[in-house]
């Protein structure tokens, strides 16, 4: 009995050691062929809720991603992919109430930030389209103080929305 397992256990290994899988990881797109540079333009801040931060946090961002997933060159303007546009909206809303109360449990940060997106290798990937993405915290957390952390993450997640929308084949 004993040698049955055995042999089976290496008849086993051996299948095994002749299988192989490969893996490959990849963006789900690319930067288009023959570009070299981007430009993202100053996104103002047009919602009714101005923060002073909030356009040149996401600026930044939206030009980070850029240089940390692509080999693109970054240019003050008329780069091969352009990006400019403003947040339109830029809100904090109470999101669930505490049961025997009328206080927020949560509330939600969102921002919205309409992007034009021109390729000047390839109009037909062009868009103008307004990309929205939300975090929600404790309503106790004032929202001055958690603002800016908030405004990464959310800034994070829009920006890897663009990024997947220019050039990701998303």
């Amino acid at each position: 009995m004993k040698l049955t397992i055995k042999i089976a256990f290496i008849s086993l290994l051996s299948l095994l050691s002749r299988c192989s899988v490969n893996y490959s990881f990849n963006s789900g797109g690319s930067v288009p062929e023959g570009a070299k540079y981007f430009s993202v333009a100053y996104f103002e801040n047009n919602s009714k809720l101005a923060s002073g931060i909030a356009s040149q946090a996401f600026t930044e961002a939206l030009r980070d991603v850029f240089i940390n997933q692509t080999k693109l060159n970054s240019t003050q303007e008329d780069g091969d992919l352009m990006f400019e546009g403003y947040i339109s909206d830029y809100n904090v809303t109470p999101l669930s109430i505490q049961a025997g109360t009328e206080t927020a449990a949560q509330n939600r940060f969102t921002m919205t930030v309409f992007v034009k997106y021109t390729n000047q290798l390839d109009e037909t990937k062009n868009f103008e389209r307004a990309f929205s993405r939300f975090v929600d915290y404790p309503a106790n957390q004032d929202f001055n103080v958690v603002e800016e952390s908030l405004l990464q993450e959310v800034n994070k997640q829009l920006t890897q929305d663009i990024f997947n929308a220019s050039i990701g084949d998303w």
